[in-house]
């Protein structure tokens, strides 16, 4: 099967089955997004979305969140992970925004990434989410479903899988494959115990591919043999 053929499978069957897609994070605006992103870091989107309401009363825009001490935004967001370096990271993103952009948030991921607490990842959801812009980030979902599918090849950082799936899904597309590929890893591709079961990639899935491979008796008598040769 070409890179081509298993590209046009496997988004052909996340258009099937899931048309509409979008983030698990809520948000109303460009502002409300960024700080998720940056909480969501090592935490799931359900916590933050747990946390967010009461940190969006308190602090609804950058301006108000620039006024802020490190340790007002800390009591707001204890419950996520690594909330000290967070509370330090938001406080100093507001300031930045308000200073240096005029508390708007910029479409430019390079700009995003000036942002403290903002990465390539989190500035690509930003583009992605927001601005529609044709970038695609890379978190641990993305990596993991990319390289088991077989949609990457020798990929062994987030840049080089993010640097193959550009150049091998349409421009159009890049925005729902950002969410299709991440949820895909949440609920059926997991880290430990893959659902390939329900998985409908499991026809052209190198990894599922794999593991037939190994539970087949040809294989465990290969294997047992080389053991002991």
């Amino acid at each position: 099967m070409t890179i081509k053929e298993r590209y046009r499978l496997t988004f052909a069957y996340f258009s099937r089955t899931r048309p509409l897609v979008e983030t698990e994070l809520d948000w109303t605006d460009p502002f409300e997004l960024i700080v998720s992103v940056i909480l969501s870091a090592q935490c799931t989107d359900k916590r933050v979305n747990l946390i967010t309401p009461a940190l969006f009363e308190a602090f609804p825009d950058a301006k108000s969140m620039a006024l802020a001490e490190p340790s007002d935004i800390l009591t707001y967001i204890k419950s996520c992970t690594y909330p000290n370096n967070k509370s330090k990271h938001l406080s100093a993103m507001a300031k930045m925004l308000v200073n240096d952009f005029g508390g708007v948030v910029p479409s430019d991921t390079e700009m995003l990434q000036r942002l403290p607490g903002v990465g390539r990842k989190s500035a690509n959801v930003v583009a992605s989410v927001v601005f529609r812009q044709p970038v695609i980030a890379v978190d641990t979902h993305v990596f993991r479903v990319s390289v088991r599918i077989g949609l990457v090849k020798n990929a062994t950082t987030p840049l080089s899988v993010e640097r193959q799936l550009s150049e091998n899904i349409p421009t159009e597309m890049m925005h729902n494959a950002h969410h299709w590929l991440i949820l895909h890893g949440r609920y059926i591709c997991k880290a430990r115990n893959p659902l390939c079961g329900q998985c409908g990639l499991r026809d052209f899935c190198r990894y599922y591919a794999e593991i037939k491979k190994k539970k087949s008796p040809e294989f465990k008598i290969r294997d047992r043999k080389s053991r002991f040769s």
